[in-house]
């Protein structure tokens, strides 16, 4: 038999497998050994990587030698999860690795700063306060995905929460963590503060048969996010359906002018015609708009032709008025002319004023007396 002489030097984070035809002889310490070997070889095995990943240590760990079971309680700590469990392993303070249940891992008992938290998420559903934002935040970290659904609720929103399916709670505004072992988590955001919805191109006869293509704005809020998500499936498809509604019923019982005259007696009637409902379900109706009626193109080339008309019988109306007051005021003049001769003459002083400003050559005859009396005569 062949004696070969073995030196092997073991780091301080290293562990030496001493192995003979493929089995596991022993584990070798930090230090410097020295034996004569009977075809034994080392495998160096590094144990800053807590988790052992060698087959030839998990082959060790298996075994039900008690030679082997004294190494794997000295060196080994081992993991049996149930279904319903998982481990968090920590380093050095920092999350590592998530083990989902049903698995088993080893780990070198003097790993560097090791931590394992075994938790029952059978039995808990949230995520505890202290561990949510490390597990919420960290999305990188082995098999956390797997066991873990977060959920991050926004400022003046709420979030429900559905567990298989069925509604068990509201999550108020912040960041949520679940244990989704074994069950199907989901989260929905519903927004509380006030919207607005548009109710556009609505085409509606009223009641003289005109066609018109009316826009609608409305404003709402959420004051039963509950009660709207369960009772409606899509809550502002079943709003606009309703302001559709009593938007055509309310065209269909007006007249154009109507409608023209008074858009506020509009608004109103469609309002009335929905907030009741709405609150029941656990909306507030806020305020209820019409934006723009269009009319169709001949529609509006008439009505345009109305207008005008209506404006030139006005202005018609307003210049015939101004003609009598003038002719009002001339007879006026004339009557105290008649009885008055010194405002007659000056009246025709007046009018001698204008002439001469237009004539470039005026003769005058009988002197300063025809030019007085005969260049201009009023009476």
């Amino acid at each position: 038999m062949k004696l070969f002489y073995s030196k092997v030097i073991i780091a301080q984070h290293e562990r030496g497998l001493v192995l003979k035809d493929k089995q596991v002889v022993r584990l070798l310490e930090p230090g410097v050994h020295k034996w004569f070997s009977f075809g034994e070889t080392v495998e160096l095995i590094n144990t800053r990587l807590a988790r052992v990943t060698s087959f030839d240590v998990l082959t060790l760990v298996e075994s039900k030698s008690d030679s082997n079971t004294k190494l794997k309680d000295k060196y080994f700590t081992v993991i049996d999860l149930s279904e319903n469990e998982v481990a968090l392993v920590f380093q050095r303070g920092a999350l590592r690795e998530v083990i989902k249940g049903g698995e088993r891992a080893v780990f070198w008992k003097d790993a560097d700063q090791l931590e394992i938290k075994r938790i029952d998420a059978g039995a808990e559903l949230k995520v505890e306060k202290a561990l949510t934002n490390l597990v919420a935040r960290r999305t990188g970290v082995q098999g956390l995905n797997e066991v873990v659904s977060a959920a991050e609720v926004a400022t003046k929103h709420i979030g429900l929460l559905f567990v298989d399916g069925v509604m068990v709670e509201t999550l108020t505004a912040g960041l949520h963590a679940f244990w989704r072992v074994n069950r199907s988590i989901k989260v929905e955001h519903v927004d509380l503060r006030l919207r607005s919805l548009e109710v556009q191109g609505q085409e509606i006869l009223t009641r003289d048969k005109v066609s018109l293509r009316i826009n609608l704005s409305a404003g709402f809020q959420l004051t039963d996010a509950v009660h709207a998500r369960l009772e409606l499936n899509d809550y502002e498809a079943h709003l606009y359906r309703q302001l559709q509604f009593a938007l055509r019923e309310a065209v269909g019982t007006k007249t154009l002018d109507a409608l023209l005259a008074d858009k506020e007696a509009l608004n109103s009637e469609v309002f009335r015609g929905v907030v009741k409902q709405m609150a029941e379900l656990g909306i507030k109706l806020a305020t209820v708009g019409i934006k723009d009626i269009i009319l169709p193109g001949e529609m509006k080339e008439i009505l345009n032709h109305v207008v005008a008309t209506e404006k030139a019988a006005q202005a018609n109306v307003i210049k015939r008025r101004e003609e009598t007051a003038a002719t009002r005021s001339l007879l006026n003049t004339a009557k105290l002319m008649e009885a008055n001769p010194t405002l007659l003459r000056l009246k025709e002083m007046e009018t001698l004023e204008k002439v001469v400003e237009k004539v470039e050559k005026l003769n005058v005859y009988d002197g300063l007396e025809g030019l007085l009396k005969d260049t201009v005569r009023l009476s």
